[in-house]
Order: structure tokens, then sequence, then C-alpha cells
């Protein structure tokens, strides 16, 4: 048997709380400014989605060039931030909305542009933070 998991401490879980408010309430915000409903295409999921691949993509680069970086930066912003900003759960109930009213081509469409833009995202966002963080270093 492998050794026990280590315990976090409160500062990490705080940390990655205050972070998952931050993430939750943009993503919110993003959900009223652009609402859909039931049976529309998820505009405001497929944004928070990308972009958060995005930004994990960026994250991802700077936290390889900087081996030194805080330790609360990749629980802090990838799992709360990022975590709060995302969402599959979501996504998967939009694709079974689209599906349900009769909108399968939406469902096709979103679920590809989600993948695809999410692939992409992350791998535009690594691409431009290792050309950033390796010019600020």
């Amino acid at each position: 048997m492998g050794s026990p998991a280590a315990q976090p401490d409160a500062t990490l879980l705080l940390g990655i709380a205050a972070g998952g408010v931050v993430g939750s309430l943009g993503r919110y915000a993003v959900g009223l400014a652009l609402p859909h409903p039931a049976g529309s295409f998820p505009w405001s999921t497929l944004v928070v989605n990308v972009t958060g691949a995005l930004a994990m993509g960026l994250l991802v680069a700077f936290l390889l060039d900087r081996p030194g970086a805080h330790r609360l930066a990749r629980p802090v912003v990838g799992v709360g931030v990022l975590g709060g900003w995302t969402t599959f759960s979501a996504f998967a109930v939009d694709v079974v909305t689209l599906l349900e009213t009769g909108h399968g081509g939406e469902a096709g469409a979103y679920v590809l542009a989600s993948f695809l833009g999410g692939v992409l995202a992350v791998s535009l966002g690594s691409a431009v933070g290792q050309r950033i963080w390796r010019m600020a270093a």
C-alpha cells in the first residue's frame, strides 16, 4: 500500500475555496450577460469553458517556466479559480437539453466546438504563455 495522502493545511483549503468563489461568481456573471433559454445554443457555457482552457494553458506554461512559483499558485488558480470558472456539468446538461428539444445538430456543433475549442485554447495558452514567461524572465 502507498503512503497516506498528505493532509492539506488551512491556508491551502481557504485559498482553493476563495479561488472557487471568484471563478464561480465570474461564471455566473457571464451567464447573466449571455443568457440562453433551454434548447438554444449555450454561448455562456462555451465561453467560460474555452476561456478557462486558455487560462489553464497559460497557467501551466507559467508553472513550468517557474519551478519556484508559490506553492498555492496551481491549487488556488487551477483548482479554485478555473475550477469555479469552468463547468462540465452545465456543458452536459446543455447537450442533453439540446438533444431533448430536437436540436441535435446544435448539440453536435456544441460538443465539437467545446472539445476542439478547449484543446486549441489550451495549446494556444501554453504557446503564448511560454513566449510571455520566457521574455519576462
